[in-house]
């Protein structure tokens, strides 16, 4: 079983209503030793379009963790944070994980042209096939910016909000096809991805937000986690991306057979920004 969540959003983050203690209640439940914080931090989010502003008060959630730390010595609580990565807010990125001792930061793509794949816009004005090109584009120019992280988050987040992925769920149709489809059509730049990631020393992450979205799949898909372990990549995180206490942890029990299957035999935590691993068996 995995013992650690870390990849969790409380109210500190804009998309959540979950105070930072109802999951650490949860956790506690679910018998965890220990969870990480990642909370949003967008900057240069176009919040005047969306009306949400991905920032966060980093000193109050320091704070908070520390008391509840001493409330909670049952459970390990850890600092993190999700940093939405573009080129313009390089700066304040590198600054932010300068200026505060976090144990752990993902890197991800969530706007792509200054355009959030949430929502049906971004599919409007790129399509489908180019809409999940330009992602991976994106991701590939992140990384060519040095940001300072530990793990991408969720590299096939696109295929999340995909029109043709989400149409199927939702008529309970096949998704497999599209699935592999958008996998296939963009290979080769996922491979470059992978290798980036490995030769800056980076990891990458199983998110198992695919899972509550009813992909069938993590994000990324076992074939990406795979590619990853056959490039000579060992650093992998396990998180459920949870915004809510029912989510905390889902489906994690699913987790260590499919990363045996993708060839690992350990999985990774960290503290202090140094990668942990911590063995499957």
């Amino acid at each position: 079983m995995i013992q650690s969540d870390n990849h969790i959003h409380t109210s500190f983050s804009a998309d959540s209503d979950s105070p930072m203690e109802s999951m650490i209640q949860r956790g506690i439940e679910l018998n965890l030793s220990s969870l990480c914080f990642t909370e949003h931090m967008d900057y240069g989010f176009p919040s005047e379009l969306y009306h949400m502003d991905f920032q966060f008060p980093v000193k109050e959630y320091f704070e908070t963790i520390q008391k509840f730390s001493l409330q909670y010595p049952q459970i390990t609580l850890r600092t993190g944070v999700e940093l939405g990565l573009k080129k313009d807010i390089y700066d304040k990125a590198i600054t932010l994980a300068a200026s505060f001792p976090f144990d752990f930061i993902i890197g991800s793509t969530h706007l792509v042209d200054n355009i959030d794949p949430y929502y049906p816009e971004y599919w409007e004005a790129f399509g489908e096939e180019n809409g999940i090109r330009r992602y991976y584009e994106t991701t590939y120019e992140n990384l060519s910016c040095d940001f300072d992280f530990d793990v991408y988050g969720h590299i096939d987040y696109i295929i999340r909000y995909c029109p043709s992925v989400k149409k199927a769920i939702a008529n309970g149709q096949d998704k497999e096809s599209c699935l592999q489809n958008a996998l296939d059509d963009n290979w080769e730049l996922i491979c470059e991805i992978l290798k980036k990631l490995i030769d800056t020393g980076k990891g990458i992450e199983v998110n198992t937000g695919g899972l509550k979205a009813k992909l069938g799949h993590p994000n990324p898909h076992e074939r990406i986690i795979t590619q990853y372990k056959k490039f000579g990549g060992e650093i992998i995180t396990v998180g459920s991306d949870a915004h809510e206490p029912a989510f905390l942890a889902h489906q994690f029990e699913q987790i260590p057979l499919l990363l045996v299957k993708c060839g690992f035999s350990s999985y990774t935590e960290f503290k202090k920004r140094k990668p942990i691993q911590i063995p499957l068996s």
